[in-house]
């Protein structure tokens, strides 16, 4: 595995955030490379979740700077998140039941091809879904994520949980993104089905992608992150390299016990 570089591709710096009379975020910093999975941790309210939708774009900070490569970048709707090549995998998936995986992969995406007339290619003639094209590459997607779906054309109806995180998480790739943050991933699924998210996680990272990962769980964090950031009361509380830290001083950050 190649090792992250120097310079950030997305860094936070000094972001604040008021929700209503709540200040949400307080001078919060965070930077991710490539090659890099940097999991963001507290507890409840703490922050982590409006950040994340900061990167998306879905809310904007009232103060502070976003950068990408080093370079100031605003980020004022998730379609110049989708531009900054930052993709988003949220807790609710918005995945659809009566599609199948390409079907989802795709939605609002669809490759097309130009239709043939009787007498040869014709402009006049229209376009039309290129259902084989959107086909391979739905499989060379999944198959960069060693994902264990059967086949592309699987109904999602007939998905476990963990086959649905997959498809959230392919259908991030689609736009060849640079970062990629997701939320909670392993909320609600089996032993079995954490283990293949993880190794999902695991690939974004050898694919070269800069990963965030916000969780509860810790021994998910530990299994797959390089670095650990907490918050908590919407301030950074600590920063770990996953490798070196104790479960205990990563407690200690998030229950307040220690203090950055």
């Amino acid at each position: 595995m190649t090792g992250p570089s120097r310079v950030p591709v997305l860094s936070l710096r000094g972001i604040h955030k008021s929700l209503g009379h709540v200040e949400a975020l307080t001078d919060v910093d965070l930077d991710v490379h490539a090659h890099e999975v940097v999991a963001l941790v507290g507890d409840n309210a703490a922050g982590k979740s409006t950040l994340a939708k900061i990167v998306a774009g879905v809310l904007q900070p009232d103060a502070g700077l976003i950068e990408m490569d080093g370079q100031p970048v605003t980020v004022p709707s998730a379609a110049a998140a989708h531009a900054l090549g930052i993709a988003t995998v949220f807790q609710d998936l918005a995945l659809c039941d009566n599609l199948d995986v390409v079907g989802n992969l795709f939605l609002g995406r669809e490759l097309l091809r130009r239709r043939r007339s009787w007498f040869g290619r014709d402009s006049r003639a229209g376009v039309a879904v290129d259902d084989a094209a959107m086909e391979d590459e739905a499989r060379e997607i999944l198959a960069s994520l060693t994902s264990r779906i059967p086949s592309v054309r699987t109904p999602l109806r007939v998905l476990s949980a963990g086959q649905r995180q997959t498809v959230a998480i392919a259908r991030t790739l689609l736009g060849r993104p640079r970062v990629v943050v997701l939320d909670e991933p392993t909320a609600s699924l089996s032993v079995a089905q954490t283990a293949e998210v993880l190794t999902h996680i695991e690939s974004l990272r050898e694919l070269g992608h800069a990963v965030i990962l916000i969780s509860h769980n810790m021994t998910d964090v530990r299994a797959v992150a390089d670095r650990i950031e907490v918050l908590r009361h919407g301030r950074n509380n600590g920063s770990f390299f996953a490798a070196r830290a104790s479960y205990e001083e990563i407690l200690a950050a998030i229950t307040g016990a220690t203090t950055a």
